[in-house]
């Protein structure tokens, strides 16, 4: 029977004995009820949560199947809400009273339409710093809803919650430690994410195009660092962006690895990279100026600014 107004944590772990501790800590006095679903872990981490919960259950390791990873938690949990937290998030000290005020709410059976789930910020550490643009904030996520109203699909790595009802947006963070180390970063977007994300792109019908190999990182690069303002966090946003777009090119290789590794016209590779170069050249001046101008206090170069980026130079 589902127990109202209280709260179940569900976590799904695999081989983090280095971070589960500070989680599971962030929620010890917080949780009615924390659920923890090990992916065969061979290091400590069932070790560590069992000092903080004996509802632990044990399975295979998929990390391309996030509904079976996780499912299994939520199934598992008898509270009336539902909270899902990575071993490498923890709650804020805000976010926990923001949701102990939404714990405490009677259910108002006037309201025609009550809330099911909640989306909530996340505040994301990279390379010990929190990177508030460059694409990576609010990065708001489903994670708070009302238990028997959501579930993982099986179909991608980053396949997102589904909840059914009304959802609203929180104004408080996870904190959520992400890459610490580069050799992290590179494994997880080179050899996990973007082998996945090609055979996601095949499945929705995409079609091979070598000129992808020069457009999809630039774009991706142009996106992070100036549409998504990655100049505002400093170095940080333009090494991550590089990043971002490198990990774009790799996706293409591995498309271009479907095909077989096809063979290009060296004369159609010359006159389709001048045309491509021509156009990122455009949006890579576009972008600029945008940033220089939104940077910018003189009226008069804002003008300026305002000229090139309209002749587009």
């Amino acid at each position: 029977m589902i127990e109202k107004n209280k709260i179940s944590v569900v976590i799904s772990a695999f081989n983090e004995d280095k971070k589960i501790e500070k989680c599971l800590k962030s929620i010890k006095d917080f949780a009615d009820e924390i659920i923890f679903v090990d992916n065969g872990s061979t290091d400590d981490t069932v070790k560590i949560a069992s000092k903080f919960t004996d509802k632990i259950f044990i399975q295979k390791n998929d990390p391309f199947n996030i509904d079976i990873q996780k499912n299994k938690g939520i199934k598992n949990a008898s509270m009336e809400w539902v909270l899902v937290l990575d071993a490498d998030e923890v709650l804020s000290d805000d976010l926990k009273k923001e949701i102990n005020i939404i714990l405490k709410k009677s259910f108002e059976i006037s309201d025609p339409i009550p809330i099911d789930g909640y989306m909530i910020p996340r505040k994301n550490i990279i390379f010990g710093k929190w990177i508030s643009h460059t694409g990576w904030y609010p990065d708001y996520q489903l994670r708070l809803f009302r238990n028997g109203l959501g579930l993982y699909d099986k179909k991608h790595v980053h396949e997102p919650l589904n909840v059914r009802g009304k959802i609203e947006k929180l104004n408080e963070h996870i904190i959520h430690y992400n890459y610490e180390t580069v050799s992290q970063f590179l494994y997880k977007h080179f050899q996990l994410y973007a082998p996945n994300e090609a055979e996601e792109l095949l499945k929705r019908g995409y079609k091979f195009d070598w000129k992808g190999a020069v457009r999809m990182p630039m774009s991706e690069f142009l996106s992070r660092y100036f549409a998504r303002q990655g100049y505002k966090d400093g170095f940080h946003g333009l090494i991550l962006s590089l990043l971002m777009g490198f990990y774009h090119l790799s996706i293409f290789i591995y498309l271009w690895e479907k095909e077989k590794f096809k063979e290009i016209k060296e004369e159609n590779i010359i006159l389709g990279l001048e045309e491509e170069i021509k156009k990122t050249g455009k949006e890579f001046n576009y972008w600029l100026n945008t940033g220089k101008l939104e940077e910018e206090k003189s009226m008069l170069r804002r003008t300026t600014l305002k000229l090139k980026r309209k002749l587009n130079i």
